[in-house]
């Protein structure tokens, strides 16, 4: 999951240190010498992330960061500071002027590379939010213009977990100084509580001994209810390992012992207000969404929205030189269960399947109903490999249970033939990859059905 990494450094061997470790990894890479250049930068080529020196002559760290986050076309790169500077104070003000992290030189290889993976997730998931929402603006519908961050963080629900009461207690009396704080000491009421009570943010002492709080993590992460819920870790000084784990699991983010009461207000203070953030963008883009895009029978998005959305996604995928895959699903023989059952009986159908296939797709891929008995899934960052397990999986979902098509509980099985094409250079548009995947699903349909192909150009 490379990306694109701004560095920022007034001193050419840092930058060209940095330069190497990252590409060695894959990653494309930006650099900037000053504060000037990096908001130059930021803005004529946005980067998943920014590595940013605080020490610099002119404009220090500490101000481009607080212009990239006031600025709400740059608000959401997020930015971690990269310093020799390492008490507590520097970190808190860092934390303060908007960073999403801060990491002290000489730099943890394992630290930094996992920290980047984190938060280019992070931005890849915001990217999506905002492309999806300046779609639906195109049609005339909900917000023209970037939604700033947040400026509050205080006043969030916050649950507290860890297995030991003093310090359970500890946590939850600093952090009740501004925020609603509930603290369980198992898992089980953990999950139980995370599930119902709709938190803000989740800590975890990873330090906990009568269970996994790693496998807390990831279940917190599994479930529907809290996949979206930020989660804060409390990890043991210099344990990079644990933290590098945690945050690949899904962590948000992580604070090291000894604790400092300042950096863990600060901390949760930016988990809450990123968290408002995104649930102003999704709640902005549902309200919207429903009024211009939405397909009324199936609530998938329709033609309109996806050949909107899918032309965004197709010159952005362009630009940035990351694979892009179109499926094409087409129910099996769906006019002869519609002349045999009825109509009602073949809107079930549909209802039924775009459920299943809602179901088994990634939350920044796009399912729409193309016309008819036709859907569409766009599948971005998936090359064929990956577009070919997600229509495996989705034909197997569809066949492998039977679909109750009336109010006596009559059932039929039903199967469906897809056809996949990726983005490649001679593709002029989006429609060409769309095209080329609906010849593939033809050849599906002559090659007996309840099958996929795969557009593969010599």
């Amino acid at each position: 999951m490379p990306g694109r990494v701004l560095v920022v450094d007034d001193l050419l061997p840092n930058l060209k240190l940095f330069e190497a470790k990252l590409a060695a990894e894959y990653y494309d890479v930006d650099l900037a010498q000053n504060g000037e250049m990096a908001l130059a930068r930021a803005h004529a080529h946005p980067p998943d992330i920014v590595l940013l020196d605080i020490m610099m002559p002119g404009m220090d760290g500490y101000e481009v960061c607080r212009r990239l986050k006031s600025d709400p076309e740059t608000a959401h790169i997020p930015v971690v500071m990269v310093t020799a500077l390492s008490d507590s104070v520097e970190r808190v003000r860092a934390l303060e002027a908007g960073a999403d992290d801060f990491l002290t030189k000489p730099i943890n290889d394992l630290a930094l590379f996992a920290r980047v993976r984190s938060l280019t997730r992070l931005k890849m998931m915001l990217d999506e939010l905002r492309l999806r929402e300046q779609t639906i603006s195109d049609f005339g519908v909900g917000a023209t213009a970037p939604l700033p961050l947040d400026e509050s963080g205080d006043n969030a629900r916050v649950l507290v977990v860890d297995d030991s009461e003093i310090e359970r207690d500890f946590l939850a009396d600093r952090l009740k100084r501004t925020h609603s704080v509930s603290a369980v000491g198992t898992a089980t009421e953990a999950l139980d509580l995370a599930r119902t009570a709709g938190f803000d943010l989740i800590v975890i002492n990873l330090l906990i001994e009568s269970f996994d709080p790693l496998r807390l993590c990831s279940q917190l992460r599994a479930i529907d209810e809290t996949r979206q819920t930020p989660i804060l870790v409390i990890v043991g000084h210099d344990d990079v390992e644990r933290m590098a784990k945690a945050l690949d699991l899904g962590v948000n983010d992580y604070l090291m012992m000894p604790l400092d009461v300042n950096e863990l207000g600060a901390r949760v203070r930016t988990q809450v207000r990123r968290k408002r953030y995104q649930d102003r963008l999704r709640q902005n883009y549902q309200r919207s969404i429903a009024l211009a895009a939405t397909d009324g029978l199936t609530g998938l998005y329709n033609r309109r929205y996806l050949s909107a959305h899918l032309h965004r996604m197709f010159m952005r995928a362009g630009h940035d030189g990351r694979p892009l895959a179109v499926l094409m699903l087409d129910i099996d023989r769906f006019k002869q269960l519609n002349d045999t059952y009825g109509h009602d009986a073949g809107d079930r159908v549909l209802q039924a399947i775009a459920d299943r296939m809602s179901r088994h797709v990634r939350g920044v891929d796009l399912v729409a109903r193309y016309g008819g008995e036709e859907f569409v899934m766009v599948l971005p960052d998936s090359d064929h490999r990956s577009a070919r397990e997600v229509a495996e999986r989705v034909r197997s979902v569809i066949s492998g249970q039977p679909i109750v098509i009336d109010d006596e509980g009559t059932k039929v099985t039903v199967t469906a033939s897809l056809g996949g094409a990726e983005r490649i250079a001679a593709d002029q548009d989006a429609d060409d990859m769309l095209r080329r995947a609906d010849q593939a699903l033809y050849r599906a349909k002559a090659a007996g059905r309840d099958c996929f192909i795969f557009d593969r150009p010599t």
